[in-house]
């Protein structure tokens, strides 16, 4: 019988019960200064030049914003290579090769509770751009611009739920670091002059209930924020789905979320708040998880951004043994992306690298059963719009709304012929711009 699927099968358990690897010293990092919404840049370094732990060394710019690019160790500046990104391009790259002295550039520096405390709503818009904070659960959109709302906001919302299957470096951050997290909410809250938060964690994950709440209890009792058991389905962790279960707030599509006195922050990037705010750092670490059936002992690993794959696939030992033809994720196995090497560099927004051994599933026609439809969260017909693709009727494709497909892989995930239907909605989604 078809009917709807809203599970995937989770790989959680390879990592998330193991204390975090740190890798905070590698020989050198490549910093991405191309990503998936700034195509262009000012380098303002050059080869030979030593640099400082959070030094500008240059800026991308973006459509309507730009974006300081910042060394994530101290050393010497490299020369200029192409590198996969996430989006699963290869973009121009520097090098910086490590000093091993994590010399720390001279605008680092800590602010105490009381300078935060006086700091207003453009203050803090002031500092996070400048530091150039995007969120870091994978869309990369600028913080500041969030954070600069003129709306008036009745509820901060952290996103803790972490739906994709094989990841858990969130989850690994909060337990660790659950004291960074909340400051960093704390500090959002006072940007936007509102009183009231939720941290939205998985129903499943009990450990990160009594930690949050102890340290909420304990550190915060000032601070009017709750720890909200969602569901433990497939795409929790949707932000429109999140709001839905934690607020009982529908957004409509196309909507933003300020309209309706809500807001949504990654619990990483609530932590890269924390940094810029006290430690007026950007993000030149993060957690994040190397796993995957080819991989001899998956792990998480706090680690630089702009450190190679390669070194984290050595770290976790290496390959299994006839691994075979590979399959290399750059995020979550469900919306992520692939890409035919391992020659990878971590830029803020890569979540994960998951390497799996490769299956060739011979693709049937399809038998018309339904599954996609009835699984697809955003209540599209997917494999009608894989069908006005193939037509390239794009009048279909916009009837059809394609353009609201959130690509959480469900609908290929279902599918009983083994279609790579996401793979059509994407394209046209391209196709009507």
């Amino acid at each position: 019988m078809i009917k709807k699927s809203r599970k995937v099968r989770d790989y959680k358990a390879l990592t998330k019960a193991l204390p975090t690897l740190r890798y905070l010293n590698p020989p050198s990092v490549f910093i991405h200064l191309q990503n998936g919404r700034c195509k262009t840049y000012d380098l303002t370094v050059k080869e030979g030049d030593h640099v400082d732990v959070g030094e500008q060394i240059g800026v991308r710019h973006g459509g309507f914003f730009e974006q300081p690019v910042h060394a994530t160790i101290s050393g010497t500046i490299g020369k200029i290579s192409k590198k996969f990104h996430r989006t699963g391009r290869k973009v121009d790259c520097v090098e910086i090769v490590n000093d091993h002295k994590d010399i720390l550039h001279n605008l680092i520096y800590d602010r105490t509770d009381e300078e935060i405390a006086a700091l207003t709503q453009e203050d803090m818009v002031e500092i996070v751009k400048e530091k150039s904070l995007v969120g870091l659960g994978g869309s990369g959109f600028p913080t500041y611009i969030k954070l600069a709302t003129k709306e008036k906001i009745n509820t901060v919302v952290i996103n803790a739920v972490e739906c994709e299957p094989y990841l858990s470096s969130d989850y690994r951050l909060i337990l660790e670091h659950p004291g960074r997290v909340v400051t960093g909410l704390k500090y959002i809250m006072q940007a936007l002059k509102c009183d009231n938060a939720i941290i939205a964690i998985k129903s499943e994950k009990d450990p990160l209930f009594q930690v949050l709440t102890q340290v909420l209890r304990v550190r915060f009792p000032e601070l009017n924020v709750k720890v909200a058991k969602l569901g433990n389905h497939y795409p929790q962790g949707w932000e429109i789905e999140v709001f839905r279960w934690a607020l009982g707030i529908e957004i409509p599509h196309g909507e933003l979320p300020m309209k309706y006195g809500v807001i949504g922050f990654n619990v990483s990037t609530a932590v890269g708040v924390f940094d810029a705010i006290k430690h007026n750092m950007p993000v030149i670490k993060r957690y994040f998880t190397m796993t995957g059936d080819a991989i001899k002992f998956p792990q998480n690993i706090r680690l630089r951004v702009g450190t190679s794959v390669k070194e984290l696939i050595a770290l976790c030992d290496g390959y299994i043994e006839n691994a075979g033809e590979l399959l290399v994720i750059m995020g979550g196995p469900m919306m992520g992306t692939s890409t035919v090497s391992d020659d990878v560099i971590v830029s803020k927004t890569t979540t994960s690298v998951i390497v799996l051994k490769n299956v060739d599933y011979k693709e049937e026609p399809c038998v018309r059963c339904g599954s996609c439809v009835y699984s697809c969260p955003a209540h599209l017909e997917p494999v009608q719009i894989m069908n006005a693709v193939k037509r390239n009727d794009k009048e279909v494709m916009k009837g059809l709304e394609a353009f609201k497909c959130i690509e959480c892989g469900l609908c290929a995930y279902v599918c009983t012929s083994k279609i790579h239907v996401t793979d059509y909605v994407r394209k046209a989604k391209i196709k009507l711009g």
